[in-house]
């Protein structure tokens, strides 16, 4: 039975240790962020409760007993400073991460998407008006206009929120570059050639056509953009224009760490290693999934199995 590209691609991947292992990680992740109040029950503990008692003031808020105060009560140790529970603060913390990494990408691919495709498949004009406009907001400096945004937008906002609208508003034109070129080279296609010429609207032809022709870029394109938002709002939170407290993101939680680096390197290398396997667990299976989304890539194991089927010669028949 033949495969369809979906089903085919899924078997691609499945087929794949690295992609496996990756997206493990990943819906290991997901599953701790989502169950992060049931999991900080369980430890008994809460991400904004300060334990005064648990660090030495003497000594600047250094938590006391070895490995940032690890005990039975507090499963990762404290803060360092406030002693609040840093297992809590690391769940909760990659609830926001990861939140604000998917909230943008959805918007990132989304504008790219609608902008990229009107400006491939429409008129010689309007590619030329959208094609400038991309190219000015690349060249726009994000984090200036980041400070900027943060500055003006009222106290209350959520903080989250602003960062999936910073992000994604300011970083949509690589996706929409990689979309326009696409459909200026489905263009050419004998398939969009024949929808035209069967008298189908532009808004038929790009839904019908080109759309699904733009699915495997598209995908793996913002399979990669996760990772890369994920460390634009750890450093915008490094920086102090991200989440503040007491919400908890990896970035907030790295921005504070890097005072008590030699103190308590625990609470540096927590954070730093969720952000660690975060990325490369995304950036792996975006890897996994443009190879199996990959024409070529098909092409090449199909000749494979082929000669994998094909009997050695001099073999009896």
């Amino acid at each position: 039975m033949n495969d369809t590209p979906s089903t085919g691609a899924w078997r691609r991947l499945r087929t794949r240790p690295s992609a496996v292992v990756a997206a493990a990680v990943l819906a290991a992740l997901a599953l701790l962020a989502l169950g992060a109040p049931l999991l900080t029950a369980l430890e008994g503990q809460d991400p904004t409760t300060y334990h005064d008692q648990l660090v030495d003031s003497a000594r600047g808020g250094v938590p006391y007993g070895s490995f940032g105060g690890i005990s039975a009560d507090h499963w990762l140790g404290v803060e360092p400073g406030t002693g609040r529970d840093l297992f809590a603060r690391l769940l909760y913390g990659a609830r926001v991460s990861l939140l604000v990494a998917l909230g943008a990408t959805v918007v990132q691919v989304a504008l790219g998407v609608a902008i990229g495709l009107a400006a491939g498949a429409g008129g010689r004009l309007l590619d030329s008006v959208l094609s400038r406009f991309t190219d000015v907001l690349v060249a726009l400096p994000m984090l200036v206009f980041a400070v900027a945004l943060t500055a003006i937008v009222p106290a209350g906002f959520p903080r989250p929120l602003l960062l999936i609208l910073v992000i994604g508003l300011l970083n949509w034109g690589g996706t929409s570059r990689i979309v326009r070129a696409r459909t200026l080279s489905l263009r050419q296609r004998d398939h969009v050639a024949a929808a035209r010429l069967a008298g189908r609207t532009p808004t038929q032809i790009a839904r019908r056509e080109l759309l699904p022709a733009l699915a495997a870029p598209v995908l793996t394109y913002a399979a990669l953009l996760v990772p890369t938002n994920i460390v634009v709002e750890a450093s915008l939170s490094f920086l102090g224009i991200g989440v503040t407290p007491p919400t908890s993101s990896w970035g907030q939680l790295l921005s504070t760490a890097t005072t008590w680096f030699r103190a308590d390197p625990l609470y540096v290398l927590l954070p730093s290693g969720c952000l660690l396997v975060t990325v490369l667990a995304c950036t792996v299976l975006g890897d996994a999934v443009r190879t199996a989304l990959d024409p070529r890539e098909r092409s090449r194991l199909a000749v494979g199995t082929r000669a994998a089927a094909r009997p050695p010669k001099g073999a009896a028949r």
